[in-house]
């Protein structure tokens, strides 16, 4: 059986002068261990988003700096914006989303994957409980997660320990996402679809801290990969009220 493909976005960094698009080798190794095939997706323009999604399966958003996007809040500022990263990932979610594939949006990824959709992000959250740069490879903070939520089955918890990295958070969920998860400060640490929309969207860093969850939702991402789904953009939801889940499909056999 054929093999699910991963497009894993990329982060665009500057080596030695010349820009370089990276990906971490956790989230390639992350993919593989779950049974699929990364393929990296560098920067490109928009007009291109098509052609690449025909290659993939299934769509990895990474992490990286700050989303500058009319979602973010007036007057807060931006650490790491890279425009035509923006531009590219935006138009990119809403191609893959019409295509029906199963998304992952991890750190940055998660914003991207909101702002897209229309939702908002929150202001600058407190150091004190979320700027972790120094502690990136183990939980320093404590999350609750909906019961009943897809993210609760995918990981089998209700609470989790996490790293999340990020200045920002999402504050209103877009069109078709539902909060299903946050910090003991209250802000939002997980967003997925209603209904058949098959997206999971997740504010810390997973492929850093080893087991802890991550494998989990890597495999769903590979295992949702290889079956079709039928798209149903609904209204988002309060926390704690969560949609309707669509019923088990069985999964293509992964080699």
């Amino acid at each position: 059986m054929a093999v699910p493909r991963i497009g894993i976005t990329s982060e665009p960094v500057e080596q030695s002068g010349r820009r370089v698009d990276s990906v971490r080798r956790e989230h390639v190794d992350g993919v593989v261990a779950a049974g699929g095939v990364p393929v990296v997706l560098p920067v490109l323009d928009p007009g291109l988003v098509d052609a690449a999604l025909a290659e993939i399966d299934g769509l990895l958003l990474t992490g990286g700096g700050d989303v500058e996007a009319s979602g973010s809040p007036a007057g807060t500022a931006a650490a790491g914006v890279d425009t035509g990263r923006d531009g590219f990932e935006l138009a990119l979610v809403l191609s893959a989303l019409e295509a029906g594939l199963p998304i992952l949006g991890v750190g940055r990824g998660h914003q991207v994957l909101n702002v897209a959709l229309g939702g908002s992000l929150a202001a600058h959250v407190p150091a004190i409980s979320h700027d972790v740069a120094d502690r990136i490879d183990r939980p320093v903070h404590q999350i609750r997660i909906a019961g009943g939520s897809l993210l609760a089955a995918v990981v089998g918890a209700t609470s989790l320990g996490v790293n999340s990295l990020h200045n920002r958070a999402v504050e209103v969920a877009g069109a078709g996402l539902q909060v299903v998860a946050r910090s003991e400060d209250g802000f939002v640490e997980a967003v997925e679809g209603l209904g058949d929309l098959r997206v999971v969207g997740v504010q810390w860093r997973p492929e850093l801290l080893g087991d802890l969850g991550a494998a989990a939702l890597f495999r769903w991402l590979v295992r949702e990969s290889g079956v079709p789904a039928v798209v149903d953009l609904t209204e988002p939801s309060a926390f704690g009220e969560v949609g309707p889940r669509p019923a088990p499909r069985p999964g293509r056999a992964v080699a």
